[in-house]
């Protein structure tokens, strides 16, 4: 550990605590220079801490960094976990860095996103500081056709953290949204590429969103009525995006070593906010009202339409109105 992360650990553990630059020397065994460096190093990186005269240095408590230090002190799995203030779309250059050997667990986290992308080509708002945007790379030796429970699994690990984070209840909308207070709280986009000869996957990226508190000035207009965050202002406590995103990587990194079982299936199905409900399904022959019945084994979506036949999902979009 570096000794920068030995500081931001000792201050972490002690909030609301003073120590001087002699003090955290001493006890880490390092220079009191080093401290002075590490502590900008750490201001650097965003953290709010304070240095009064006489008392030494505090963290204050509205910090909520997203840093790799942060997330792992939350984390129960080996991931090779990356974060940048911002970038391009961590879906983009995870799939390069896949293409060049990233190895299975490779995680990119992001406060800000400029170009993040959702299903169907839609642009995913991705504002500095008030979400997590991260990607995880997927080596699974699996057959291209249940790169569906990748997607699925990933949405019951969100709802699962969202409520261990908050008083929220999270719902899901099939396939592949979260829902609290009946909005949208989080996406997930699974892109793969597999072998033409195999029909297996080469590897997996899944992409998850989650706006964890308002954008100063709320959403953008089109989306605004539609959208929501998990809270209602930027978070007083510390790391709180980092303990969901670890929260999230916990849940779903143990559905994933478990991928044969299922084990998350039956919360998908008695999470969502679809079933026994009026929807419309969105495909390339136009809208057409229904009403969604069922979610099988497969997780795909069983859907009645008016004149009475049925038809099984297994990809594509479906719209609810909700109150």
């Amino acid at each position: 550990m570096s000794v920068k992360d030995e500081v931001l650990h000792m201050l972490e553990a002690n909030k609301g605590r003073y120590f001087s630059g002699a003090t955290l020397a001493k006890e880490l065994n390092v220079s009191r220079n080093s401290i002075w460096k590490a502590i900008k190093s750490l201001e650097n990186e965003g953290y709010k801490i304070l240095a009064a005269t006489n008392k030494g240095y505090c963290l204050e408590q509205s910090n909520d960094i997203l840093s790799k230090h942060s997330v792992g002190e939350f984390l129960k799995y080996n991931l090779d976990i990356h974060v940048y203030d911002t970038i391009s779309s961590t879906n983009t250059v995870l799939k390069e860095m896949a293409e060049d050997g990233a190895k299975e667990g490779t995680v990119l986290v992001a406060s800000e996103q400029t170009l993040g992308r959702g299903r169907m080509g839609r642009k995913f708002v991705s504002p500095a500081g008030t979400g997590i945007y991260f990607s995880i790379l997927l080596r699974p030796d699996i057959p291209a056709s249940d790169s569906l429970f990748l997607t699925t699994s990933a949405a019951v690990a969100v709802a699962k953290a969202i409520e261990d984070v908050s008083d929220k209840k999270a719902k899901i909308k099939w396939v592949n949204d979260v829902f609290v207070d009946n909005k949208k709280v989080c996406g997930i986009l699974t892109e793969a590429t597999f072998n033409m000869e195999t029909g297996k996957l080469n590897y997996a990226i899944v992409g998850i969103g989650i706006n964890v508190c308002f954008p100063e000035g709320g959403f953008p207009e089109e989306i605004d009525k539609v959208a929501t965050a998990i809270f209602d202002k930027e978070s007083d406590s510390i790391n709180k995006r980092s303990k969901l995103l670890a929260h999230v990587l916990n849940y779903f990194m143990g559905f994933y070593n478990s991928f044969e079982s299922k084990s998350y299936l039956k919360e998908y199905i008695d999470r969502s906010i679809l079933l026994g409900k009026n929807i419309t399904v969105i495909d390339k022959d136009g809208n057409k009202p229904a009403q969604a019945i069922s979610i099988d084994d497969e997780c795909h979506l069983l859907v009645r339409f008016e004149d009475g036949t049925e038809k099984l999902l297994s990809s594509g979009e479906v719209s609810i109105k909700l109150d």
